[in-house]
């Protein structure tokens, strides 16, 4: 079954809102939209008043990954959890170059003029993250403040996938998602592998549910939408140096490192236990983020969005500030 037409989609997303388990009392009445930006249609989803909290997501997820941040955040912000283009409901273009960073940054420089007053605070993992990291340094008039998880900066990880060893060791995934026969590969046996490399745990422990599996299955089977997310790390052309002739590797996902000095307040969220993204990622990162809290969780992943909802909605909400978190309130009734 494919989500086709928006009259559907608002139902569904309600219905996913309210199965999501949280520490928040009442979940919010999800509200799905489309908006035309920078030549494309993007979907979004979105929950309650004030400022604008945009939140992007990663590879292989969706909107759906942010269910949890959206319960908390919703009570004092305007959230908005996008499909980055290429993902489940939003436009799928043509074409790698259709992929390249500047274009993904504009996208949510135009989302965000679109649907407030073009500030926002932005929220991103994985490829979220590289796209909230550059959009730091494109648009920091943009920005009110960034939040960026398991994600690194820019300059740092080319350093790292150039320099480390043990880096370009752990990202050497990046070179064989690249190939064209990918997606075929990852949607084998109804997405096998594609369960096994985030879901597959959560559902033995209990952390996903059957119809969470579903979920991610039905946006992974968008018709060109696998395809689409690869072209993210197409067009980046991001990985180890070439190993025969060991070029390094320059991914033209960065934009001029002579200028890669953050502006704005920045938290980053990192999860140790990362096998893709490892530790070195984190070493001179005050050099380029100056004014930045840093947040560590020995014990999470790299997704550690899913694994620690409420410590993450912790971190955040202690450098958005606002409303104490509904963990928090939970804690002082008892």
């Amino acid at each position: 079954m494919k989500w086709k037409l928006p009259g559907i989609v608002s139902s569904v997303a309600l219905a996913l809102a309210l199965a999501c388990p949280t520490t928040f009392a009442q979940p919010p009445a999800l509200k799905d939209g489309f908006v035309d930006v920078n030549g494309v249609r993007l979907h979004y989803v979105e929950a309650g008043k004030g400022p604008l909290m945009i939140f992007l997501h990663g590879f292989p997820e969706f909107w759906y990954q942010w269910k949890p941040q959206l319960a908390e955040f919703s009570r004092d912000h305007h959230v908005v959890a996008v499909d980055m283009r290429g993902y489940n409901l939003s436009s799928k273009p043509a074409g790698v170059d259709a992929y390249d960073i500047h274009a993904l940054v504009e996208d949510v420089h135009a989302l965000a003029r679109k649907l407030g007053d073009g500030h926002a605070v932005v929220v991103g993992h994985d490829w979220g993250g590289v796209v909230a990291w550059a959009f730091a340094l494109y648009h920091p008039e943009a920005l009110d403040k960034l939040v960026v998880i398991n994600a690194p900066h820019p300059a740092i990880y080319e350093r790292e996938v150039n320099e480390n060893p043990a880096q370009q060791l752990a990202s050497r995934y990046m070179v064989v998602v690249r190939d064209a026969a990918a997606a075929k590969g990852l949607a084998a046996n109804d997405y096998d592998a594609l369960t096994k490399l985030f879901l597959a745990d959560g559902l033995r422990d209990g952390r996903y549910t059957e119809d969470d599996r579903k979920a991610y299955i039905q946006a992974w089977s968008q018709e060109g939408a696998l395809d689409a997310g690869l072209n993210y790390y197409r067009a980046a052309r991001l990985g180890p140096p070439d190993a025969a002739t060991h070029t390094p590797a320059h991914g033209n996902y960065t934009p001029d490192l002579a200028s890669t000095i953050v502006k704005v307040p920045t938290l980053l969220i990192w999860g140790l236990q990362d096998q893709y993204l490892l530790a070195g990622n984190l070493s001179g990162i005050a050099k380029y983020v100056p004014d930045l809290t840093l947040k560590l969780v020995p014990t999470a992943s790299h997704w550690i969005t899913h694994e620690k909802p409420d410590q993450v909605n912790g971190f955040i909400r202690e450098f958005v500030g606002g409303a104490p978190s509904a963990a928090d309130e939970g804690k002082a009734k008892r």
